[in-house]
């Protein structure tokens, strides 16, 4: 058992990772742009996912897509070149986990960030954006920065409308039966969600690639992510209260410092290298400095409060279930004093599920539980390289010959059928 001394730390490091990365927001960027190229920021860290595609000599469309509760989300096309893709092929929808963008799957760069990856294969590339990150940050009659109803939401609600809503949007513009579906981490536990409680969209997808799908997280090894997110869900009364919904948002003291200080030299990437490998685990030589240089341009890229709260509580059950309000308003809203479970059953279309070994954030035994659940897994992979951890899905250099195999084997196989 942990010592009180240890949970009061772990509860003032939340407050004081909170604090910095919201409290301390930025009411304007402190450099611009020019500034920052003459500073030597790198140059992909400064420039949006168009931008980058672009540069790279990649097509990418911007379009804008409105969940059935008004939130207004931003999914991008990519392709290799302008009109690439197999006419009759299933579009792929590639999410992204939690406090990323879909500026994660370019950051490791061409060759491997599994965007650029897929496209080169020839597919026809969705990327979507769920509530609260950057580029989907609006609504049709909710403020971000002055409706505190805007931040109401959990990965509850993204697997009832945002995962939805992305998949009936490329569907209607591409004119497509179904889609392929890839979700890393949070990606991939809202498309769960999703099944369970929309199961009429669970079979809109020929498959379901899940990279280390979060579910239940009771296992969690993550110390600082453990500490962060268990902190939120104690204090979030007390944060809303003073007026803090948002958290770690792109702009923030907290990101604009980690854009500024991990390319300033070797010695900051160090640092910056030791912290990432602390919040989930050591994998030397897999995410290279240059990506570390870019990818806190992107990253944190902002979430709720209350969706924080959810991860924190997701680590303190044995259970994958709705949000904890307390028996009182659990009473209220799900006729029963322990929130509901999510149905895993429910997930009846094909499943491949690849992990890491040495994934402090989702465990191999939660993978194990919920493997134990699904019931369509065609396929269970463990990384073979025992190093491979949760964030080398989204930034490492070596993707290209661990996961990726695996992936576009699926890809084009059930791109045939």
């Amino acid at each position: 058992m942990a010592s009180r001394g240890a949970v009061t730390t772990s509860v003032m490091l939340g407050v004081c990772l909170v604090c910095v990365g919201h409290v301390l927001r930025l009411p304007a960027r402190l450099l611009s742009d020019d500034a920052k190229r003459a500073l030597g920021y790198p140059p992909d860290s400064l420039l949006n996912f168009t931008e980058r595609s672009a540069r790279y000599g990649y097509s990418a469309e911007e379009h804008h897509l409105r969940t059935q509760d008004g939130y207004i989300l931003t999914v991008f096309r990519m392709a290799r070149n302008r009109g690439s893709g197999d006419v009759g092929a299933p579009p792929i929808i590639l999410m992204h986990g939690l406090l990323q963008s879909a500026d994660a799957w370019l950051d490791a760069g061409p060759g491997a960030g599994l965007a650029y990856l897929i496209a080169d294969a020839g597919h026809d590339l969705w990327l979507g954006n769920v509530r609260g990150n950057y580029y989907s940050r609006d609504h049709v009659h909710l403020r971000p920065d002055t409706d505190p109803q805007f931040w109401d939401f959990s990965v509850d609600e993204i697997g009832l409308y945002d995962v939805p809503a992305t998949i009936d949007y490329v569907l209607n513009y591409t004119k497509a039966d179904k889609v392929i579906y890839i979700g890393f981490s949070q990606g991939a536990g809202t498309y769960f969600i999703m099944c369970s409680e929309r199961p009429d969209y669970c079979n809109k997808a020929k498959l379901l690639i899940t990279l280390a799908p979060a579910a239940r997280q009771t296992n969690t090894k993550s110390v600082p992510y453990r500490a962060l997110a268990q902190s939120i869900t104690k204090l979030e009364s007390v944060l809303t209260a003073s007026g803090i919904q948002e958290v770690f948002t792109k702009g923030a003291l907290s990101q604009e410092f980690l854009a500024f200080f991990c390319p300033l030299n070797w010695i900051s990437e160090l640092i910056c290298a030791t912290g990432e490998a602390l919040f989930d685990s050591f994998h030397p030589g897999s995410i290279s400095n240059e990506t570390l240089r870019v990818l806190f341009g992107h990253f944190p890229a902002g979430t709720s409060v209350h969706n924080m709260a959810r991860y924190g509580q997701s680590m303190q059950s044995e259970r994958f279930e709705k949000f904890d309000y307390g028996k009182s308003k659990n009473l209220e809203l799900y006729g029963s004093v322990r929130p509901p479970e999510y149905n895993l059953s429910a997930v009846t279309l094909p499943v491949t599920v690849l992990y890491g070994e040495s994934d402090h954030l989702v465990d191999t035994e939660d993978i194990a539980w919920l493997l134990r659940r699904l019931p369509n897994v065609v396929e269970a992979v463990k990384v073979s390289d025992p190093l491979w951890n949760h964030l080398d899905v989204t930034y490492s250099s070596l993707t290209k010959e661990t996961i990726f195999p695996k992936i576009s084997d699926y890809l084009f196989q059930y791109s045939d059928k």
